[in-house]
């Protein structure tokens, strides 16, 4: 039978498998199945040379049982509605396990800002904003900075929401810039996430990080920040790749260089001559592996040979299920994405907690909370794996989906 590579489906099936070792019946499932809202909107906007173009974008509300929901919006020519449903689901299970009273939203816009104008882009930020009015907000759904969206697109959305209301929201988005309300520490929370769990999951294999051969898969937000951390840890970063193609270097990359020179979409290889695939780097000797760019890279073809003994998927949905069967009677740690990438959706919650209080702290009280909720989180997933001998990513997936499954019992709906 071919393999599932299809996110949306293949999320439910875990899903159900999850509820199912948790003691739920059907109707949880049917429940969680899918998201509660599923909003499609069509944005016109006027083009620089005076032509209108409509976009189409997507809002998924998964489940607000818990409290409001929340989740980024990416600005991508791939997006759909499928892609932005499952999303919402992972959003739902990230802040199940680092325990945040949120639920999981995602949105999305069918559109390529690489070939759009800044204010384009502002157009469109903006008419997003004003088509998905009516069911996002501080208390109801709350967005956040994804896949070509950055800071500055938050900011806009933040102003069109405030002029609406007339009355100023910050706690309305996060990923600010930080004179709006944004957080210290907010652009590399997620690498930072990452680096913590990295930590972790090297103590359970007694591998030091100090010298230690990683290779990162994407050098994008996450991948470019990571190997910037782990470089600064002393592991020996030996290859990492973008869209066009990998660098493999066995004594380890400059890895200051390659940050000075990736442009804003995180492209760097194609200033180098004797670059490698994205396939051969996936299957490079390592001792980590973190594939941080797109989802379904290891997959049943090639999870015997992948060589690490530890994966971190920085990613969301890198590995298929049958691959994470495979690498699991391996004997590979694998860190599922559930879990290794809720460093964002942490710090976004430090982020509105801070715009509701109006008290801001410091980007060293920001770690030390993000230190403690991964930390938390990644020893109560590992303990589950190990304690009823099951994979990481069903263990993850069962803490994550448990506090909206009680949450939704305790309110009687199911």
């Amino acid at each position: 039978m071919a393999e599932n590579l299809n996110l949306f489906t293949s999320t439910q099936t875990i899903i159900k498998e999850a509820l199912q070792k948790l003691g739920y019946d059907e109707a949880m499932y049917e429940l969680l199945k899918e998201p509660l809202r599923m909003l499609q909107v069509r944005i016109p906007v006027r083009m620089d040379d005076g032509t209108v173009t409509v976009f189409t974008g997507y809002r998924a509300q998964h489940n607000d049982a818990v409290g409001p929901t929340k989740g980024g919006v990416r600005f991508h020519p791939n997006v759909t509605e499928e892609e932005v449903k499952a999303l919402s689901m992972w959003m739902t299970l990230k802040a199940g396990i680092v325990d945040l009273p949120y639920g999981g939203g995602k949105g999305g816009v069918v559109c390529d800002p690489r070939q759009m104008s800044m204010g384009e882009l502002e157009r469109l930020s903006r008419g997003y904003v004003r088509a998905t009015s009516q069911i996002v907000g501080p208390t109801k759904d709350i967005p956040a900075p994804d896949v070509f969206t950055n800071a500055q697109i938050m900011a806009w959305m933040m102003d069109e929401y405030s002029r609406m209301d007339e009355f100023n929201s910050p706690g309305f988005i996060t990923g600010k810039p930080i004179v709006l309300g944004g957080s210290q520490g907010r652009d590399r929370a997620t690498a930072q996430g990452v680096t913590i769990v990295i930590e972790q999951a090297a103590k359970r294999r007694d591998l030091e990080i100090k010298g230690a051969r990683v290779v990162i898969q994407g050098f994008g937000n996450a991948g470019s920040f990571l190997a910037k951390f782990m470089n600064d840890l002393g592991a020996k970063v030996v290859g990492i790749s973008d869209a066009n193609g990998a660098l493999y270097d066995p004594e380890g990359l400059d890895i200051d260089y390659l940050l000075d020179r990736r442009d804003s979409f995180g492209t760097v290889t194609n200033l180098f001559e004797n670059t490698i695939t994205n396939e051969e780097l996936l299957e490079l000797e390592c001792d980590i592996l973190v594939p941080a760019a797109i989802e379904n890279q290891i997959t049943a073809e090639n999870a015997h040979n992948i060589k690490a003994n530890i994966v971190v998927e920085a990613a969301n949905g890198p590995t298929t299920s049958e691959a994470t069967k495979i690498l699991t009677e391996r004997g590979v740690l694998l860190v599922p994405d559930v879990l290794a990438s809720a460093g964002g959706v942490t710090v976004s919650y430090f982020e509105w907690v801070q715009n509701n209080q109006g008290y801001y702290w410091t980007e060293e009280e920001v770690n030390e909370k993000l230190y403690k909720k991964m930390v938390e989180a990644f020893d109560n997933i590992y303990n589950v794996a190990v304690s009823r001998k099951i994979d990481m990513r069903l263990a993850a997936y069962m803490v994550g989906v448990r506090k909206t499954a009680e949450a939704s019992r305790f309110r009687g709906w199911v």
